[in-house]
């Protein structure tokens, strides 16, 4: 009851010093409030980043290999000149990663063509991604349907003319109506829709299946040259549930090497690319603006401290009389120095209140302009009264052991 009360009458006291000294105060307070709301603020922009392009590298899968000519990240001084020389993933290896591999759950062969015109009628779409796929495609991609459905075994073998269009291909195309079971020309030939895909938004890697017309692999096949380096073809390969990421790539390097009659002690002359690669690099990136967040606003709540600290210092000179009274009636030291320490933790928690609720109006505001959901979850919050608890303490310990110190008789004598 005694540390509820001191505690108390320690709020008190802070609200007093604020509603008589309100300009000094807010000064003051100033520091910690702009050092909370930065720390904050680059913590909620990294966490929110960070989860929206989690959302796009799980569309990748966790345990999905993808076996290309060129690799996702760059080294330093990157040999552009070697990954020029490769060869890109060719239908045999396909078919031999298919009769050998014994950690996939599937494979996906996948060629990808840019920038098409799709007409249906007088209604016309522009720059339409074209990608042609084997059967497993659906396998190996996470993506649901809004209407229709996907290949049959029969459809992919045969090289059927059907295809599926994206949310927004069909919107355009179809305004009035479905789309299934109509039929559209895609590069000469005509197709019958047989599904369209659920709209998803384009995420941050810009990987999104709404502007997409996806045909069996075998129709394209009689159309162009699926092989050729124009349409970047891919293998894709997703390992069984209970095997990681390593395992698949382990066994997928060894097969493709085989495959290619690379020797030991020789370079792969292919890629294996996979989601981690991109959470690494995106950790690093945030790792660092989470760094340099927190150094901007460490100094801001640093200036904030001393200018808790001056505060303090001088409400223990105007009260130094009634610290003596205190003192003279029985007060123990440990009795002042908290009731001055409290006091510090309660301004410098007022500070980091008023920074969390200027992050909370920021949230708010992005939300209401981009659409875009802000993470502002209790890790941060909690992160944000932490601080301020601890700037409070460090700010306040040494007026709270000078007030502590005081004789009093010496302090009941002074104006």
């Amino acid at each position: 009851m005694i540390l509820l009360k001191l505690i108390r009458e320690s709020f008190l006291f802070a609200f007093d010093a604020l509603r008589q000294n309100k300009l000094r105060t807010m000064l003051s307070l100033l520091g910690v409030t702009i050092g909370i709301f930065t720390i904050i603020a680059v913590s909620s922009a990294v966490d929110t980043l960070r989860n929206n392009l989690q959302k796009s590298v799980d569309k990748l899968g966790s345990n999905s290999i993808y076996v290309q000519k060129w690799p996702w990240v760059g080294e330093d001084n990157f040999p552009w000149w070697k990954y020029m020389q490769r060869p890109v993933p060719k239908l045999r290896d396909f078919e031999q990663l298919s009769r050998r591999s014994q950690t996939a759950k599937a494979l996906s062969y996948e060629i990808s063509i840019d920038n098409r015109t799709v007409k249906y009628k007088s209604n016309t779409v522009d720059g339409a991604q074209i990608d042609a796929v084997s059967h497993d495609h659906d396998k190996t991609w996470n993506f649901n349907f809004q209407d229709g459905r996907y290949f049959t075994e029969i459809e992919s073998r045969t090289g059927a003319p059907v295809t599926i269009i994206g949310a927004d291909i069909a919107d355009a195309l179809f305004p009035d109506g479905t789309g299934v079971g109509k039929q559209i020309k895609i590069m000469g030939r005509k197709v019958t829709i047989i599904g369209v895909f659920s709209k998803e938004g384009k995420d941050m890697l810009g990987i999104t299946s709404d502007n997409e017309i996806l045909l069996p692999l075998n129709f394209a096949k009689n159309v162009i040259d699926i092989e050729s380096e124009r349409y970047n073809p891919q293998i894709v390969v997703r390992g069984h549930d209970n095997l990681s990421d390593v395992e698949v790539e382990s066994e997928v390097r060894g097969l493709m090497r085989s495959i290619h009659s690379i020797r030991p002690g020789n370079e792969d002359d292919f890629s294996l690319n996979k989601s981690t690669i991109l959470t690494n690099q995106l950790d690093q990136l945030f790792g660092i603006i989470n760094k340099g967040g927190f150094i901007i606003g460490f100094f801001s709540v640093l200036v904030g401290g001393f200018g808790i600290a001056n505060i303090m210092f001088v409400s223990v000179k105007e009260r130094t009389n009634i610290i003596g009274i205190q003192k003279s009636l029985g007060a123990k030291n440990y009795f002042i120095l908290l009731q001055f320490l409290i006091e510090a933790i309660a301004l410098c928690l007022m500070g980091g209140f008023i920074g969390l609720f200027l992050v909370y109006l920021g949230t708010l505001g992005v939300k209401a302009a981009a659409d875009i959901q802000v993470v502002l979850d209790i890790s941060n919050i909690t992160y944000g009264i932490g601080i301020s608890v601890t700037i409070g303490m460090l700010s306040g310990i040494i007026p709270a052991y000078f007030a502590s110190r005081l004789d009093p008789v010496e302090a009941i004598r002074t104006n």
